[in-house]
């Protein structure tokens, strides 16, 4: 049997690579192949091209690669004419995807998208195209699965898959104690895995820790960079800041667990730190044009945060509002969010001066994850999501078209 990948992200490189191992517990001869990244391949699968290269966002950065693109779409088009791979699995980077995907249905291959676009979110109208192209949706969040079930698409709950990553992962024993020694609170800084991410949101990150400093001298940041790159972006902005924090490159799992509290990027980071207990506050800085257009014609969910929408027994809303600090129920939500177009690192920097210096706010902060971490935070979906695959491959043979024929 032989299922071909297409990745594109960093957090999409992980979570293929669980899944590439549980399949091949499953059934050893199994062979995985085509685009995804390191981790992927040292599981064991035979890639063409490190597509988390292109992990980019905006229309300038896509048309800046559009080549590249349509170089591996051609690729991939013509390996599943030759070839003729049992199964396609997509992981998230909705774009790239769709075309693969359309290249596949168009050889009779089906199709598994394995943490599906978040269509409930935004952009609902693509449910046509998930529709016509997808034959099987693997969900991580459960309202998910039942909102794609809802709009004819076949949709299967099981799991998050970062929890498989977070309940078997071993942190650096050395690198904790001779950490934990120094003096001080810490307080981690989780910028993003992609470039413009960092570049986008460590500026405003680094003014609200500065905030922080200038009110508790006492207390002590660090970055948790992605790679080389992106440390080196951060080493810059730290001089520029002329604030006192370190850097550390692959050092994220310790550095959350080192820490008081945080403050992070939106992203699928809320959730390592939901599994920590760690009070956090999370920006999303976004042009204003940008956030115009999304909260205007796209935003369909509450929150941006997954963990804020995990305890949301309602997270749609015809007209969301942004979080509001103020509000009546605010200590309800998990982890309070910004996304902005504004200077929010003054908010950013009262909430976490508000859990260094109120022990009795921190705590119950603490409790409230803790809670929501039971109820959610299960490991499993890799293996779910392998004995999925595997038993509805065997059920289903692939279709065979015109266009295979003619091959």
């Amino acid at each position: 049997m032989k299922i071909f990948f297409s990745v594109g992200e960093p957090s999409g490189d992980l979570h293929g690579a669980n899944l590439i191992r549980r399949l091949r517990e499953l059934e050893p001869t199994i062979q995985c192949v085509g685009l995804g990244g390191p981790k992927m391949q040292a599981a064991g699968a035979q890639l063409s091209y490190d597509l988390t290269e292109l992990a980019v966002m905006g229309i300038k950065r896509v048309l800046l690669n559009l080549y590249t693109f349509w170089v591996l779409y051609r690729q991939a088009k013509r390996y599943f004419r030759d070839e003729r791979p049992d199964a396609v699995v997509l992981i998230d980077y909705p774009g790239f995807n769709w075309w693969i995907a359309g290249a596949a249905k168009q050889c009779g291959i089906p199709v598994y998208y394995y943490g599906a676009p978040q269509m409930w979110a935004w952009a609902s109208w693509r449910i046509k195209k998930m529709r016509r192209l997808v034959d099987h949706t693997l969900c991580k969040l459960p309202f998910e699965a039942v909102w794609y079930n809802e709009r004819g698409c076949p949709a299967k709950f099981v799991g998050h898959p970062y929890y498989d990553e977070t309940s078997e992962r071993t942190l650096d024993a050395a690198f904790i104690r001779a950490f934990a020694a120094q003096p001080g609170p810490l307080v981690t800084l989780l910028p993003g895995s992609r470039t413009q991410e960092v570049l986008s949101n460590l500026p405003w990150i680094l003014k609200a820790a500065r905030l922080v400093g200038q009110q508790l001298p006492g207390t002590r940041f660090a970055v948790a960079s992605f790679n080389d790159k992106q440390a080196a972006i951060a080493r810059r902005m730290v001089r520029e800041a002329e604030v006192d924090v370190e850097v550390f490159v692959g050092r994220t799992p310790e550095l959350i667990h080192l820490a008081h509290s945080c403050i992070a990027c939106s992203g699928s980071v809320s959730l390592e730190l939901l599994y920590h207990e760690k009070p956090t506050v999370i920006i999303y800085y976004a042009s204003r044009a940008v956030e115009y257009v999304v909260r205007r014609f796209l935003i369909t969910v509450k929150y941006v945060t997954l963990v804020n929408l995990l305890a949301d027994e309602q997270p749609f809303a015809r007209n969301p509002r942004p979080f509001d600090p103020t509000a009546k129920d605010a200590a309800q939500v998990p982890f309070p969010e910004y996304p902005t177009s504004e200077d929010k690192s003054r908010e950013l920097a009262q909430h976490t001066v508000q859990w260094l210096t109120r022990p009795d706010i921190y705590q119950a902060k603490v409790a409230q994850l803790a809670a929501l971490k039971a109820k959610f935070g299960h490991a499993g979906a890799s293996r779910r999501a392998a004995e999925y695959i595997l038993r509805t491959l065997r059920e289903e043979p692939v279709v065979e078209t015109p266009t295979t024929r003619a091959a």
